[in-house]
């Protein structure tokens, strides 16, 4: 990735934020950046960063910081100018604030820049689960699941989530807190086989978050742009189904996970690999080793153990022409060898262009 400096960093994660309608963070990210150049606080609290400010998020840190301390606080000044549950907010009142309390906090700030963002989209699972029944469809066996860098594996649930994509639905059986989940779809509606259902489920992820702890919780909705309060409400309830299933990922690198994973998997079941947003991120060598020890097990896949990769990535990643800012949700089944994209889809879920078979 070619190296940027932070505050053209910070104006392209504004840009990303107005696409995905968060027009709060947008100018959020804009004052920060102008705030950088003036030598501020945010100049203070980033200018020796190591590493590549977009690659690292680094924008979305800042913003996570200032959310955390709102939701921690909601007393607080800060909350009080904060565009929290669709409140009317004012940059040019929030950002004077903002940049006192960061101030005052500036060691504990400095503290949670050092890790990464953690969003697990819930709104993924809008194409992960018509995804997986899609690779279910065939086989009517029990599925195994498996996600890498799932963060908190908030869609290793997605079976217990509910479903509206307009034209169809889908309401899961399963009593519990609800994730309803609703799209804008194009193109037929999916097909959910009656037998379809998942037996166990397991993820990785080299940071993973643990709904159980009240740290991670806030970890999670802190990267939630305040201004998009029905993501939080979603989140809030996954982590509710998280916790009642005691899913925690384990912690590893996703390479040498996945192949002991399927070295040990199940001979009277479909597995399905799976992961979203996830595979531009770790470095080409280990990207071609997930994909070598996926392949090769493929090779193996019986009609009564298939394999299948459900993947929901940028289209370069995956060799297809990029769409934008879209992504492909590709399915990948063994022993057929059958490759197939399902859908274009937007990262966050908002729409959904499904082919299907």
């Amino acid at each position: 990735m070619v190296d940027v400096t932070i505050p053209e960093a910070l104006r392209q994660q504004a840009i990303w934020c107005t696409t995905f309608d968060s027009p709060f963070t947008a100018a959020l990210c804009e004052t920060m950046a102008n705030d950088f150049e003036a030598g501020g606080v945010i100049a203070d609290l980033t200018g020796g960063w190591p590493t590549q400010p977009i690659q690292d998020a680094l924008a979305l840190r800042l913003a996570g910081a200032l959310h955390a301390i709102v939701l921690t606080d909601p007393d607080g000044s800060l909350a009080k100018v904060w565009p929290q549950q669709g409140r009317a907010w004012s940059m040019a009142e929030a950002w004077p604030v903002a940049r006192v309390t960061l101030r005052e906090r500036e060691s504990w700030a400095r503290a949670f820049l050092k890790s990464p963002p953690q969003t697990n989209e819930v709104r993924r699972a809008m194409g992960l689960w018509p995804g997986l029944c899609a690779a279910a469809e065939a086989f009517d066996g029990p599925m195994d699941v498996l996600e890498l860098g799932a963060s908190a594996g908030l869609n290793l649930s997605m079976d217990r989530f509910h479903y509206d994509g307009g034209s169809w639905q889908w309401h899961s059986p399963i009593a519990g807190p609800r994730v309803a989940l609703s799209t804008q779809w194009m193109g037929p509606a999916p097909r959910f086989p009656d037998h379809v259902a998942i037996r166990n489920r397991a993820a990785c992820d080299q940071n993973p978050l643990n709904t159980a702890l009240a740290e991670d919780r806030l970890r999670l909705r802190a990267y939630i742009w305040p201004d998009q309060p029905e993501r939080l409400e979603r989140v809030n309830a996954a982590m509710e189904i998280a916790q009642a299933q005691s899913i925690t990922p384990e912690k590893g690198d996703a390479a040498d996970w996945i192949k002991a994973k399927l070295a040990a998997r199940a001979k009277d079941a479909l597995t399905v690999v799976y992961h979203s947003v996830f595979f531009q991120y770790p470095p080409q060598a280990v990207r071609d080793v997930i994909t070598h020890a996926i392949e090769t097990e493929g090779a193996r896949a019986t009609p009564a153990a298939p394999l299948a990769w459900l993947r929901f990535e940028p289209g370069g990643i995956l060799g297809h022409a990029q769409q934008g800012a879209n992504m492909v949700l590709e399915l990948i089944e063994w022993p057929s060898g059958r490759r197939r994209v399902l859908a274009e889809l937007d990262p966050h879920g908002r729409f959904v262009h499904w082919h299907g078979a």
